[in-house]
């Protein structure tokens, strides 16, 4: 009876196990699912590593299994003294060859990877019109929010970073107060924003995110920086090179989309200088150098997948996140609208018309 409760212990452990572990497997975060030749040659690191490392295991089990097996002391006798084989060259040789043909096996490729990876040597090489060949993104870390600027294009965003499929994107790292950590966990590995010096690397993206569930890939800040660090994510549009022109071409327009609405129209007002002044933090055009406002650009708010990062994007959830910012990412440098609005809380139908606008300003079609 009680091996039978065990039994059925161990299963349910195991089945929760796999629930757990089915969880790991979403396209758009797995570092085991790569979309990208970045992601997949760690990840076949990752996988000759393990191999090497079974291959070890296994053989180290049977012969500590063959050891206790056959040379048990009610099988071999009392007196039986085992073969010494001290001194033999033989086996001396085999010991000492084997580790090292595993670690040679192991570190090639690793060594090769390492270099190969870290390799921007083509970044700046330009091309016949005198621009840069590769798409450079500058990358700033901010608690607990990121920017991202393209200087060759002209642009600013802030949250989703858009890129073109099938090339090389190159980024420049670093952070605008303390030290982050940039991780797009599908398409590659994390690397260091540090405040004092920028780190380069590049990624590739093999895959759309339109073909995902969520429509993006989803990136992350992996290193411990605050009581929002966990927070501090982003989303990452991968889209076809035509489709990432007619983008940027939007994201140039100096005219923005005409504010729909009597609604939208009072929060713009709000937004503006005569109201509570959001516009002296936020810019709502992508036009622009980055790491100038205090705030995101807010130019393509109505296109995002998310609210501050990881909310879901509707208005009841933007509406939260204004009212009170530090209830949902707490650290963050965000003031509280009470004291841009004469000590007042903002009522709802102030609320209503701020969500309005910042909900319209999209530049997707």
């Amino acid at each position: 009876m009680m091996k039978g409760i065990k039994k059925w212990r161990l299963f349910a452990l195991m089945s929760m196990l796999l629930v757990f572990l089915a969880g790991c497997g979403r396209e758009e975060i797995s570092t085991l699912i790569p979309a990208g030749r970045v992601a997949q040659d760690q990840f076949n690191l990752l996988i000759l590593s393990s191999v090497i490392m079974t291959f070890v295991i296994i053989v180290v089990l049977i012969i500590f299994i063959l050891a206790i097996v056959k040379f048990r002391r009610s099988k071999v006798g009392e007196d039986m003294i085992p073969e010494q084989v001290e001194g033999s060259a033989k086996l001396e040789f085999i010991w000492t060859a084997i580790p090292i043909v595993l670690l040679l096996i192991l570190a090639v490729p690793t060594v090769y990877s390492t270099f190969d990876l870290a390799d921007v040597s083509t970044m700046d090489v330009e091309a016949e019109d005198g621009n840069s060949s590769h798409l450079t993104v500058n990358v700033t870390g901010k608690l607990y929010w990121w920017e991202f600027e393209y200087p060759e294009q002209g642009i600013v965003t802030a949250q989703e970073l858009v890129v073109p499929t099938n090339e090389r994107v190159y980024f420049n790292l670093i952070s605008a107060d303390i030290k982050h950590s940039f991780w797009i966990p599908s398409i590659g590995g994390k690397l260091d924003v540090n405040p004092e010096n920028v780190n380069t690397f590049y990624l590739e993206f093999d895959k759309e995110s339109s073909e995902l569930e969520d429509g993006v890939f989803y990136g992350k800040c992996a290193e411990l920086c605050g009581p929002s660090h966990a927070l501090m994510d982003f989303k990452v549009k991968s889209v076809d090179r035509e489709e990432f022109d007619q983008w940027v071409t939007a994201m140039q327009s100096e005219e923005p989309a005409a504010v729909e609405g009597a609604l939208a129209q009072q929060g713009e007002e709000l937004f503006g200088q005569d109201g509570l002044s959001c516009i002296s933090c936020h810019a709502t055009s992508g036009l622009g150098q980055g790491n100038l406002m205090a705030g995101p650009n807010l130019a393509t708010f109505g296109d995002r997948n998310r609210v501050a990062g990881y909310l879901e994007h509707n208005e009841e959830n933007l509406k939260n996140w204004i009212s009170d910012p530090q209830e949902y990412k707490p650290g963050n440098l965000m003031p509280d609208v009470a004291t841009l609005n004469n000590g007042e809380k903002l009522s709802d139908q102030e609320l209503d018309a701020l969500a309005a606008y910042l909900m319209g300003l999209t530049v997707e079609e």
